[in-house]
């Protein structure tokens, strides 16, 4: 395993990180399980959740994937061998079963607390906000909408006040953004530089993957230069850089059979692309998934990689690409096919 360092800490994690979005709804708690043994045999010591897990979310299966999570730290007794980090739902449709008061300072609180009890811990590594309070772009929207009506009341600093709270009664230890944009990002990070008592973000947790690499627009100068580090999710576009979907009959339990709501990365143009890029492995000897898993892990603005899997196989290939190296001649067809068709699934 190759490992980092949480920016601006001394806290060192696995740049590949267990994903834990499916554990509750299509993987039962033995399989959960399972993965977390090998994960952590396999040197990942970094493990991400959120209170919204299993996904696509359902109010009778709010937060199991903790529950599962917290299970099996009081059955193994690992919890200080990992890093852990979860996330508080934003306001909207998807988290209407959780609360709909955004990030008040009691709606952290309580979204702090029933984390800790469901994970069986005392502490959080890293909780992140999971998407902003306000209008903006974020899961699939292309821009901002400046006609949409936005309520919302810049609280960026009330956020960080109870945030700072929180760490000193050591309920968590660092902070991270999700699904945020340069504009959240930036304003996150100066509320912190004029009021130096107020935590920093160190994280950002975003999409990016060879089918979306918008993150290079104008985030990457952000991270490199503030030194806020990438947790990239989705790096196999859900599944669909594996390559399985390129059948004629997609497989029976993968996840955008089973919930074809979740096309974000199935467009026309987005097969058009995977289709390049399989092309692209099978010419240099390469699987397809550990092609892109192996370009994510290569970028210089990434902190970890968080990987997922519905099944061991999947598991263990996913892992093992941190050992890929990809060469100049690799990287230099990727690249083509990127300007050929940039960002078809954003």
């Amino acid at each position: 395993m190759k490992y980092t360092r949480i920016p601006h800490t001394d806290i060192r994690i696995s740049k590949i990180c267990l994903g834990t979005m499916t554990w509750g709804r299509q993987n039962n708690e033995d399989e959960a399980h399972e993965q977390m043994d090998y994960a952590l045999d396999q040197g990942v010591n970094f493990f991400d959740t959120a209170e919204l897990y299993p996904v696509p979310a359902k109010k009778e299966l709010y937060a199991v994937t903790e529950e599962l999570i917290g299970n099996w730290f009081k059955k193994t007794g690992n919890r200080d061998k990992v890093v852990l980090a979860s996330k508080i739902a934003g306001p909207g449709h998807a988290a209407k079963h959780i609360r709909s008061t955004g990030f008040s300072k009691e709606s952290i609180i309580n979204a702090v607390d029933g984390s800790l009890k469901r994970l069986q811990t005392d502490y959080i590594d890293l909780f992140q906000l999971h998407w902003p309070e306000r209008n903006t772009n974020y899961f699939g929207q292309r821009g901002f909408n400046a006609h949409a009506v936005d309520v919302w009341d810049d609280n960026i600093h009330q956020v960080l006040e109870t945030l700072r709270d929180l760490i000193a009664e050591g309920k968590i230890r660092h902070v991270g953004l999700s699904n945020e944009t340069p504009w959240g990002t930036m304003r996150f990070l100066e509320e912190s530089k004029v009021h130096q008592s107020l935590p920093r973000m160190r994280t950002i947790q975003n999409p990016y993957s060879l089918l979306n690499r918008l993150f290079e627009v104008g985030l990457s100068e952000i991270s490199m230069r503030e030194q806020i580090g990438l947790l990239a999710y989705s790096p196999l576009g859900f599944g669909v850089l594996s390559g399985k979907y390129l059948t004629e009959i997609p497989p029976r339990k993968a996840r955008v059979t089973l919930f074809p709501n979740y096309n974000r990365y199935s467009g026309d143009t987005a097969v058009a692309a995977t289709k390049k890029y399989a092309e692209l492995a099978k010419e240099h000897g390469l699987s397809l998934a550990q092609m892109a898993l192996a370009f994510v892990n290569t970028r210089p603005f990434l902190t970890s990689n968080i990987i997922g899997a519905t099944s061991m196989e999947q598991l263990k290939e996913n892992i093992e690409s941190i050992d890929v190296d990809l060469s100049d001649e690799v990287l230099e067809g990727i690249e083509e096919i990127h300007k050929a068709i940039p960002n078809p699934a954003p």
